[in-house]
C-alpha cells in the first residue's frame, strides 16, 4: 500500500455519513450536473456560463487556458457524448471556494477520433456574484482498483 493510500483511507475512514443534505453541497452538485450537461451538449457558450474568465484546466501535459477548451468545442474539434459521475463526489466548502472532487467516465471526439476516459477530476469552485463558477479543473487518469 503506497503512503496516498493509507492517507485515503485514514480520511475515508473520518468522513461519518450525515443524512442532512447541506443545502450548499446540493447547490454544488446541481451546479456540476448543469455544467456536465453543457459539455456534453457542446455548447461553448452554455460551457462558458459556468466558469471564471480565467478558469484553466491542469493535466498531465500542464497548465492550459479554459479558452483553448472552449474554442476547440466551437470548431467542433472536441466533443462529448457521455460524462457520468461513479459515487458521489467529495466536497469541502472553504468560505467562498468549494472543491468538488469525483471519479467521471466519459466519451469525447478528438478530431473524429473517440476518447473513452475514466478519470479523477478535482474542480476548484468560487463564489462571485451569488453563483458558484468554477475557476480550476485538475484531472488525471484513474486506474482500474481506484
Amino acid at each position: 500500500m503506497l503512503l496516498t493510500d493509507t492517507c485515503q483511507a485514514e480520511e475515508m475512514s473520518t468522513d461519518s455519513p450525515d443524512l442532512t443534505p447541506d443545502p450548499v453541497e446540493e447547490e454544488l452538485l446541481a451546479v456540476g450536473k448543469a455544467f456536465a450537461e453543457a459539455i456534453v451538449a457542446n455548447d461553448p457558450d452554455r460551457i462558458a456560463s459556468f466558469v471564471t474568465d480565467d478558469w484553466v484546466i491542469v493535466s498531465d501535459t500542464g497548465i492550459s487556458p479554459g479558452t483553448a477548451f472552449l474554442a476547440l468545442v466551437a470548431s467542433g474539434d472536441l466533443t462529448h457524448s457521455a460524462m457520468a459521475e461513479v459515487g458521489r463526489p467529495r466536497i469541502r466548502i472553504l468560505g467562498p471556494t468549494a472543491l468538488v472532487t469525483a471519479r467521471i467516465t466519459n466519451t469525447a471526439h478528438y478530431q473524429g477520433r473517440r476518447l473513452d476516459a475514466d478519470e479523477w477530476t478535482t474542480d476548484v469552485y468560487v463564489r462571485r456574484d451569488g453563483r458558484w463558477l468554477c475557476a480550476l479543473t485538475h484531472y488525471t487518469a484513474a486506474t482500474p482498483s481506484s
